[in-house]
């Protein structure tokens, strides 16, 4: 694994977050016909104001390798999130980055952050056909809360995960936090 720090987006980052986060979501094949929608993912200013935008940037270069928004309930990008949890949405690695683990250090710095806020759970959206985001939610405890499930636009399936923070593996927990 690459040194990584996990740390608030600052403005001179914006350029590089929208850029990956584009990239991201059309190698995952996300933003096929969905132009409306990278519109959204390239307003990163907007985001920044509507959560705590993070990022996973090189220790060593500080190139800013990935990025999540961190938001609660109430707030313009949460979807999913009621009373006494937490939410994070456009996780994006860029794909010459990947499986250095930034996104993995950027979920668990969301755990961490919702369990100092008091949070019992975080819950997130992922596209049905997400295989790697599906592996990294399920070994970190995530579970499929289907009932939850929706779809923002025709074609465009949401399936909802969620992990209770009072129930997930010791190892999740001490590992955000540390």
């Amino acid at each position: 694994m690459t040194n990584l720090l996990v740390r608030r987006a600052e403005p001179a980052d914006f350029d590089a977050i929208a850029r990956l986060t584009v990239a991201a979501y059309r190698a995952d094949g996300q933003l096929a016909g969905e132009s409306e929608y990278e519109q959204t993912l390239l307003d990163v200013s907007a985001r920044s104001d509507s959560g705590e935008l993070l990022v996973a940037v090189d220790g060593t270069t500080g190139e800013v390798l990935g990025s999540v928004l961190f938001v609660v309930p109430g707030t313009p990008y949460a979807q999913l999130a009621g009373p006494g949890e937490a939410e994070f949405r456009m996780l994006a690695v860029d794909p010459a980055a990947q499986g250095r683990g930034a996104g993995e250090a950027l979920v668990r710095a969301c755990l961490t952050r919702a369990t100092a806020l008091g949070c019992h759970g975080v819950v997130i959206c992922t596209r049905s056909f997400s295989a790697p985001a599906h592996r990294l939610y399920a070994r970190l405890g995530f579970v499929r809360t289907p009932e939850r499930d929706w779809s923002p636009d025709p074609g465009v399936d949401l399936h909802a995960l969620r992990i209770d923070l009072a129930g997930a593996p010791t190892s999740v927990v001490e590992a955000s936090r540390g």
